[in-house]
C-alpha cells in the first residue's frame, strides 16, 4: 500500500498533463452572430436547409476538431448546383458542380484556408466508403446573410456532401440529411 501512495504525486501530474492535452485539442466557439430574418424567398430550404431565425445567437468557429486517421464528423446534404441550397459557386474553383458528382464542403477549420481544395477525401459511413473531392468551405465563421443564403454558420464538424456521396454510401433517400461518419485525406 505504501508504494501506491508514494506514487500519488506522479499520478496527479500525469492526470493533469492528460487533461491539459485534451483541453488543447478541443475546438471551442470563437464567437457568435445574431440571426437575421431572411428577406422573402431568399433562403433556399432545398435539402431541409435551415434558415436563420431573427435574434437567435449562432456560435461561430475558426477551428475544427483535430484530425486523425479516421476523423469523426457529421455528414450533411448540400446541392452544389446553380440555384441549389449551397448558395454561390464553390470557393475552390469558382464553379458549380453537378449533384451526381461526389463533392464536399468542409467546415472552416478542416477547409484550412483552402489547403484541401480540389483534393480527395475518403468518407466512411453506413458500412460503405466513397472518395469525394473538396470543392468548398462550409463556413463556420459567418452566416445569416445573402452571401450564405441566409443559413446559419456551419458547425465545426461538418462534411457537407452532394447527393452522389449519399448514394455511394448506400443511404436511402428518406434518410438523407444527417449521418455520423469518419473521414480522412485520400
Amino acid at each position: 500500500m505504501k508504494s501506491f501512495f508514494s506514487k500519488g504525486p506522479i499520478v496527479a501530474i500525469l492526470l493533469l498533463a492528460i487533461f491539459m492535452v485534451s483541453e488543447a485539442q478541443q475546438c471551442r466557439p470563437s464567437g457568435r452572430i445574431r440571426g437575421r430574418k431572411p428577406p422573402p424567398g431568399q433562403c433556399n430550404q432545398e435539402d431541409d436547409s435551415d434558415c436563420c431565425k431573427a435574434g437567435k445567437m449562432y456560435p461561430t468557429y475558426t477551428c475544427s476538431p483535430p484530425m486523425s486517421g479516421n476523423t469523426k464528423a457529421y455528414l450533411t446534404l448540400n446541392s452544389f448546383e446553380a440555384g441549389g441550397d449551397g448558395g454561390g459557386p464553390s470557393e475552390c474553383d469558382g464553379q458549380y458542380h453537378d449533384d451526381n458528382t461526389p463533392v464536399v464542403a468542409l467546415s472552416t477549420g478542416w477547409y484550412n484556408g483552402g489547403s484541401r481544395c480540389l483534393k480527395n477525401i475518403r468518407i466512411n459511413g453506413n458500412g460503405q466508403s466513397v472518395v469525394a473531392m473538396v470543392v468548398d468551405e462550409c463556413d463556420s465563421t459567418e452566416g445569416c446573410d445573402a452571401d450564405h443564403d441566409y443559413q446559419p454558420p456551419c458547425p465545426n464538424n461538418i462534411v457537407d456532401a452532394s447527393k452522389a456521396v449519399w448514394k455511394a454510401l448506400g443511404v436511402s433517400e428518406d434518410n438523407w440529411g444527417g449521418l455520423d461518419i469518419t473521414w480522412s485525406d485520400a
